[in-house]
């Protein structure tokens, strides 16, 4: 049996106790779990009807587990046990932190950088065995992944089709045209959007795989299913959604901060449920993921800050009642899966949006996709050339960069960009998350400096988490871009374009939407990888300056 406990403190408890009773009188939650599509207005409702399976997953995954286990079985008996996950957003994050909080190894592939890329396809392929997830078959960065993946296991003289595990939605073009090959193809339910899809085939076939115990997965949310489907003022799915969208005014940065909840990684998906469900029409929560209480975030929060932490499933500890804004969150994983969930529905009831959609992330793949029609990532000249560093900008008011020619000179002049009570700074690297993971380091040493929440994304893979939300929320952020000139680029079967061209077209078109929002970019390129890295990260942990 799981539990879940919800406790708040300063403005978040505030708000739970100025919504919660109107969300029950409202019966939010069992029309939620009655998958009542009118919940978020009538603009949202076409949509809604399509996207809320996801309330009843507990127990219409259950048949998944058997066949998840035959296939596990036939890999192992072959001795197929290095399991590869080619997905996005929703697709990879959930079950990357399902496997890392049990211990299991999984591969993610969750990038177009052709490094990282190459890297995956060179590790173990004798033993690899690939799942293959997108809802249609159209996401760019997935269909490259696989195309990648059949070509390295036709040149070993290895059948793809004994290798690869397709999840995608039925009838779709993958589903089509996997079956055709020949390939294993496990259906998921098509009425549950990406960052919902945790426990449908998405969540669960990668993770069963590397060997998750996924049959008790389903156990931890079912057991609080009931529990979250009842119309009571105890409900934790509406405390957490009235403590994220309830305050008021609204604290719209929500810090997420591990403090000993036996998660590995939970925030980072959270992160994408929340940004991407709730950054539109100029509103939404955005999630700062912290490293723990010395965080600036954390140790100093603003007045637009809430903190979430992430406890132990047993804690009986409630935040102490001189915190501003504080809700503590405590649960086992599959049931905490399903809380955050109906917690950002209800988050999304309150903002007056609609959680299931996500404009701006189809925007700016738009985007990418014209960069590549054009045969261009980034082409235009440089502002100035610092080193072994490339300065750009756009969007913003009038020439905000002034006469800085400087990497840290440039710096200054984005963060002056900054509003000083409601502002963010987003770093956004479409650089190799692995190879290149430290400089993910110079996030608290920017927050220090601007005394402002900063986010840390990797690019592509934030594209479909904070990229709805630094379009679609409000305009108070200032966006910092770094890419570079990969160590060898990588050709994309079939494609008229590779890698390296592709990865180069999603951060302009990425930086192109942001302008054309107004939003301030400052596009740092590194000419030369290892150069670059080093002159950056110096300037970065330094805060910013030189």
């Amino acid at each position: 049996m799981s539990s879940l406990s919800v406790s708040a403190a300063g403005a978040a408890a505030d708000a739970i106790g100025r919504h919660v009773p109107s969300l029950v009188d409202d019966s939010v939650a069992s029309r939620l779990f009655a998958r009542d599509a009118t919940l978020w207005g009538p603009d949202a409702e076409s949509e809604s009807r399509v996207r809320l399976s996801w309330v009843g997953l507990p127990r219409s995954s259950r048949p998944l587990v058997g066949e998840i286990a035959a296939l596990r079985d036939s890999f192992a008996e072959q001795g197929l046990t290095h399991v590869v996950l080619c997905g996005m957003g929703g697709s990879s994050l959930a079950p990357e932190v399902i496997c890392a909080t049990a211990g299991k190894p999984l591969v993610v592939l969750d990038s177009s950088d052709p490094d990282y890329v190459r890297r995956a396809l060179g590790d173990d392929l004798d033993h690899t065995v690939v799942v293959v997830s997108s809802k249609s078959g159209s996401t760019v960065e997935t269909d490259s992944q696989r195309r990648a993946y059949e070509q390295a296991f036709a040149d070993a003289g290895i059948d793809p089709a004994s290798r690869i595990v397709i999840v995608t939605d039925p009838g779709s073009p993958l589903d089509k045209e996997s079956r055709a090959k020949g390939y294993r193809v496990v259906n998921a339910d098509p009425d549950v959007g990406g960052r919902y899809s945790a426990l449908t085939a998405f969540g669960l076939v990668p993770s069963g795989l590397a060997g998750v115990d996924v049959e008790a997965l389903l156990d931890e949310a079912e057991s609080v299913a009931d529990l979250l489907a009842a119309d009571d003022d105890a409900n934790p799915g509406l405390r957490l959604g009235a403590a994220m969208g309830g305050t008021y005014p609204l604290r719209d940065k929500l810090v997420l901060v591990d403090d000993g909840s036996g998660i590995v990684g939970f925030a980072d998906w959270a992160e994408q449920l929340i940004a991407e469900s709730t950054g539109k029409n100029g509103t939404g929560v955005l999630p700062v993921v912290a490293g723990g209480d010395e965080d600036p975030e954390v140790a100093w929060p603003a007045a637009d800050v809430t903190v979430a932490r992430l406890v132990d499933a047993d804690s009986e500890a409630a935040p102490s009642g001189d915190v501003a804004s504080e809700v503590r969150v405590g649960g086992a994983l599959g049931a905490q899966l399903l809380l955050w969930e109906v917690a950002t529905a209800v988050a999304g009831r309150l903002l007056g949006i609609n959680p299931f959609d996500q404009p701006d992330v189809e925007s700016a793949k738009k985007a990418a996709r014209a960069l590549l029609d054009q045969g261009t990532g980034s082409s235009t000249d440089p502002a100035a050339t610092d080193g072994a560093i490339e300065i750009r900008t756009l969007g913003g008011s009038g020439d905000w960069l002034g006469d800085a020619r400087t990497v840290p000179a440039a710096l200054d002049a984005l963060f002056a960009q900054l509003d000083p009570e409601h502002g963010y700074v987003a770093v956004m690297a479409y650089l190799d998350r692995l190879a290149d993971a430290d400089l993910a380091e110079c996030r608290v040493p920017l927050a220090r400096r601007t005394e402002r929440p900063t986010t840390f994304g990797w690019g592509p893979r934030f594209l479909h988490s904070t990229g709805q939300f630094h379009k679609g929320g409000p305009a108070v952020g200032v966006y910092l871009q770094i890419t570079t000139a990969p160590k060898e680029d990588l050709a994309i079967p079939g494609r008229e374009f590779t890698f390296g061209d592709f990865i180069a077209s999603q951060a302009g078109g990425d930086a192109a939407v942001l302008a054309d929002h107004g939003r301030p970019v400052l596009q740092l390129h590194l000419t030369d990888h290892d150069a670059g890295l080093a002159q950056l990260r110096a300037v970065l942990l330094a805060g910013g300056r030189g």
